[in-house]
């Protein structure tokens, strides 16, 4: 099960009809890109801490990336330092990956790069298998989807949000998340306060 992937092609969906930040979709992935190796057996978490396994392939490109930026030596990182450094760009490369993979295709009769977050998802198997994921409401999924911001808050039944490890990085992305809006709504503070500055002159 490719966690990212699908919330990746999740994000694409829902692009039409919901603007959602690449920085929270971003750190999101990473997130989820801990769910997938845990289950993969690349690393396993102490506490917070991600301790990486033996090198084996998962078959998947950027799954193979990140199992190998690994930090493979004490201390280890925590689940929170690697979502901050993994998740820098991370949305975009997801959408060149989907583009790579050929599930992504350009809209006809306009040159808009991949980019700008317009692409259109052609029908395919892994699209098929993401959409029935969210559809049947997995937890995880829906979770991290929520965190990102492609819809409102999941339910509070959250049964299916078992195991520590997976309430760990579901924590670590929540508290990331509430870290960059809080990031965000300094800067629009302090951007307002220097126009205002500017417009006494």
């Amino acid at each position: 099960m490719n966690t990212a992937r699908d919330l990746a092609i999740v994000a694409l969906d829902a692009a039409p009809s919901r603007h959602v930040h690449q920085g929270e979709l971003s750190l999101a992935l990473a997130g989820a890109e801990v769910l997938d190796l845990i289950e993969a057996l690349a690393l396993a978490l102490d506490g917070d801490r991600i301790h990486p396994s033996a090198p084996s392939p998962t078959g998947d490109r950027l799954l193979d990336e990140a199992a190998s930026s690994l930090l493979r030596h004490e201390p280890y990182e925590s689940v929170e330092e690697w979502l901050w450094r993994r998740g820098r760009g991370l949305s975009s490369a997801y959408v060149d990956d989907l583009e790579r993979a050929g599930l992504t295709a350009r809209p006809r009769g306009r040159r808009i790069p991949l980019r700008s977050g317009r692409a259109e998802l052609v029908d395919s198997a892994a699209r098929r298998q993401a959409e029935e994921r969210w559809a049947s409401g997995e937890p995880v999924l829906a979770a991290l989807a929520a965190a990102a911001g492609i819809h409102e808050e999941q339910a509070e039944d959250q049964d299916g949000l078992s195991g520590e490890a997976v309430t760990t990085v579901l924590a670590a992305v929540g508290d990331a998340v509430m870290e960059l809006e809080a990031v965000r709504q300094r800067k629009a503070i302090e951007d307002a306060a220097f126009d205002n500055v500017w417009r006494g002159y």
